[in-house]
Formats: structure tokens, C-alpha cells, sequence
């Protein structure tokens, strides 16, 4: 069992900056890709950002420029910045942690923290 514990998020004005951080604990060996995937309102989940051991972070096509990924690969831990919020940006946004514990696969999602956007 690898349970997630998410913080930040919140309300902020167009253009805006928040952050959010995520805490990986439990059964872990190795967590191989960390980050978030987030959902809007009456659309399916889809990536945000996700940093990838082998492959470095991957970003999406909106966030590119705007958003930071960083993970303390010891602590089990990732971070999102997001910078010059758009209102597209407001979702829920999920945590999730991939990796194995011993042989075993982990893939794990967080509860979810609410990011709006709004004036």
C-alpha cells in the first residue's frame, strides 16, 4: 500500500502563481515516474506534469513554460509550480506514483486538491 498526501492548490486570479506538493509514503522500493494528471469540469483526466526518472519531466502542451515539476527522489516527494495560471488551468489535481515495491508494481492516485482559476 503507497498512500499520497497532497497540499496547495486553492483559489487564484488569472495570472497568478500556486503550488502544489505531494508526499509518497509506505510499502516503496522505488518510485520510477511521480506527478499530477488533473480534471476539469465534464472532461476526462489527463496529464499536467509528471517527472520521470529515465526520461526527465513531461509537461502538457498547455503547461509547458508556465508549470515546474521537481521531485526529491529520497523523500518520496514531488512539487508543482504553476505560474501565469489561465483559467483552463482550474481542475482537480491529482497526485500519482508509480514504481514497485520489491517485484511488485505500484500505482497509486492521491484524493485530489481543487486548483481555481478565476477573477
Amino acid at each position: 500500500q503507497v498512500q499520497l498526501v497532497e497540499s496547495g492548490g486553492g483559489l487564484v486570479q488569472p495570472g497568478g502563481s500556486l503550488s502544489l506538493s505531494c508526499a509518497a509514503s509506505g510499502n516503496i522500493t522505488v518510485i520510477s515516474a511521480m506527478g499530477w494528471y488533473r480534471e476539469a469540469p465534464g472532461k476526462q483526466r489527463e496529464l499536467a506534469a509528471m517527472e520521470y526518472w529515465d526520461e526527465g519531466p513531461k509537461y502538457a502542451d498547455s503547461a509547458k513554460g508556465r508549470f515546474t515539476i521537481s521531485r526529491d527522489y529520497a523523500k518520496h516527494t514531488v512539487h508543482l509550480q504553476m505560474n501565469s495560471l489561465k483559467l483552463e488551468d482550474t481542475a482537480v489535481y491529482y497526485c500519482t506514483a508509480q514504481g514497485f515495491f520489491g517485484l511488485s508494481r505500484i500505482h497509486s492516485w492521491g484524493q485530489g486538491t481543487q486548483v481555481t482559476v478565476s477573477s
